[in-house]
């Protein structure tokens, strides 16, 4: 596994179908996040073709639970994730595995987030979202990045950052729901943020 620093909708979303190999639409915004404007705001673009695997990408805006304008992009600390940032999550799955990439903007300035996708869609109280996903069962509990999808990063001078992560193993489908930012990098620590995403499933049942 190699890291390198680089479905339910709610409020305002929009859907579309994408092709394989083709990721990302025509979403382009000033910040450089590809969501539409809107501390509320949530879209996301699937695609697949028949044995080519699948591609997915999901944006939105973060904002605190309970905003009147819903988002599945929740902060649980604005001082860390304030409302208004951004994120960009793509999926790759195919024969030779998954690939997971995040990019963040509006966020701290400076500071190394942990970040790993969890099992559940996120809820107001940041437990909801459920233990990291798990590509092999571990009755210890114990977190490693071998077996799970780790997408720790630092935050540059504006608040942005890219990570990506590899693994040669696909989703169980439907056991990933979201993306889970903590307050420190490794394994655990504080949940500030959470984002729904609806993972597929490829290769594994």
């Amino acid at each position: 596994m190699a890291v390198t620093s680089a479905g339910v909708l709610a409020g305002a979303a929009a859907l579309g179908l994408l092709a394989v190999g083709a990721v990302g639409a025509a979403y382009g915004t000033s910040d450089g996040s590809g969501a539409t404007s809107g501390s509320g705001s949530a879209g996301v673009g699937v695609g697949a073709g028949a044995g080519e695997g699948l591609v997915l990408r999901v944006h939105g805006r973060f904002a605190p639970p309970g905003s009147f304008v819903p988002s599945t992009a929740l902060t649980y600390d604005r001082t860390l994730v304030p409302a208004g940032a951004w994120i960009v999550v793509e999926q790759e799955a195919g024969r030779a595995g998954t690939v997971v990439r995040a990019r963040v903007g509006g966020v701290k300035a400076g500071h190394a987030f942990g970040a790993h996708v969890h099992t559940e869609p996120c809820d107001a109280a940041p437990d909801q979202a459920g233990p990291h996903y798990r590509h092999h069962a571990d009755p210890a509990g114990v977190a490693e990045a071998a077996n799970e999808v780790w997408l720790d990063f630092t935050t540059d001078a504006t608040g942005q950052a890219t990570v990506e992560a590899r693994h040669d193993w696909g989703f169980r489908r439907g056991s990933a729901n979201s993306l889970v930012l903590h307050r420190e990098q490794g394994g655990a620590g504080a949940r500030v943020a959470c984002f729904t995403i609806p993972f597929g499933g490829y290769g594994t049942p």
